[in-house]
């Protein structure tokens, strides 16, 4: 009797066991990021390490991305959205407040890159990813100097300028180009970049989010707005390609980590963004998609060449390099407005 109990005791322990296993197994968390953002070895090591399956998609656009949430249908656990975002979905309380006891690893991230306007109280989101907005250009296919945003309208080049399929970045760059601040809300001012964008329309090879990195590395186009991330990739794919942030100032922007309030896993989402803020981790993004990294701690893992590059780490006063885009509220439709008459013309 005591043997056939054993057994069966034996027995209810394994499936009990098991059935925790499927249990964690079970767990999906839903990860929405831009395209090509992530070392995809870490979503694996993530799902190793805490048996916690990750479904990732992608998105190309922050209007995107907040459509989506809005819409529903989908419970997003981690997106990771700009800071101009991460300020609006805090307005329409779209984001839950993180539970930063569970978040150790906050402690790696330098303190110039926490408590921002766009998130003052460091409440909502943790950086992730930050840079600038500048021109990639072919130094064998453009003779002038690249100082200034006006190059991008000049004739000389029609047919070989690819400019952004992103409103607050076109249209930010030409505000900047004609002095004013990218977060314009002033009607005048915003006409006045309609107008100029759409003059420039007859010089653009095409409006781009990704694809034109192909077109840069193929030698195919002259110039493109880039971030700066994207333009050491390219640079480092095509000796030709130069990167320049121009006179006038550019976008200084960051991208965020944030939970979504539909998220359904809340908790596996903070051991996913804390895990994402780890040294090793941090570094290894970084290294991959060529971003700067706000992780202080990364940067002793990465490359002295990266880590010293002024494109990738301005030195200096950040504020004095550019504005970081704000929520424009209610005027964003008057952005979309103005870009789909431009795209339209």
């Amino acid at each position: 009797m005591k043997k056939i109990f054993m057994i069966l005791l034996m027995a209810t322990m394994v499936f009990t066991f098991a059935g925790c296993a499927s249990d964690t197994k079970s767990t999906t968390l839903n990860v929405y990021n831009w395209g090509d953002y992530i070392d995809p070895e870490v979503i694996k090591d993530f799902e190793n390490e805490f048996d916690i399956k990750i479904n990732y998609e992608e998105f190309a656009t922050n209007e995107e991305m907040l459509a989506k949430i809005q819409a529903g249908g989908t419970s997003y656990d981690v997106i990771f959205p700009s800071e101009y975002m991460v300020e609006s979905m805090i307005q329409r309380g779209l984001l839950h407040e993180l539970d930063f006891s569970k978040l150790e690893n906050m402690k790696n991230i330098g303190s110039q890159y926490q408590n921002l306007e766009y998130d003052k109280d460091q409440k909502y989101s943790v950086p992730y990813l930050w840079g600038t907005m500048g021109i990639v250009y072919n130094k064998t296919k453009v003779s002038d100097p690249v100082d200034s945003w006006d190059i991008l309208w000049n004739p000389k080049y029609e047919g070989q300028i690819i400019m952004l399929d992103s409103p607050r970045d076109t249209i930010g760059i030409t505000l900047k180009k004609l002095g004013y601040s990218l977060n314009s809300k002033n009607p005048a001012e915003l006409e006045e970049a309609k107008q100029a964008l759409i003059e420039q329309k007859k010089l653009v090879r095409s409006y781009e989010v990704d694809t034109y990195k192909g077109q840069m590395i193929a030698g195919e186009a002259a110039m493109s707005l880039a971030w700066s991330g994207d333009a050491m990739l390219l640079m480092s794919e095509n000796e030709d390609l130069a990167y320049a942030i121009p006179k006038e100032g550019t976008n200084l922007w960051f991208d965020c980590m944030a939970i979504p309030t539909t998220a359904a896993h809340k908790e596996e989402a903070e051991i996913f963004i804390n895990f994402m803020m780890r040294p090793d981790i941090a570094a290894r993004n970084s290294e991959y998609i060529k971003y700067s990294t706000p992780n202080e701690a990364a940067l002793e893992l990465l490359p002295e060449e990266e880590v010293n590059n002024e494109y990738l780490y301005p030195k200096g006063d950040l504020n004095k390099l550019g504005e970081v885009f704000t929520d424009l509220g209610e005027f964003t439709t008057e952005y979309d407005r103005v870009w789909t008459e431009i795209k339209s013309y």
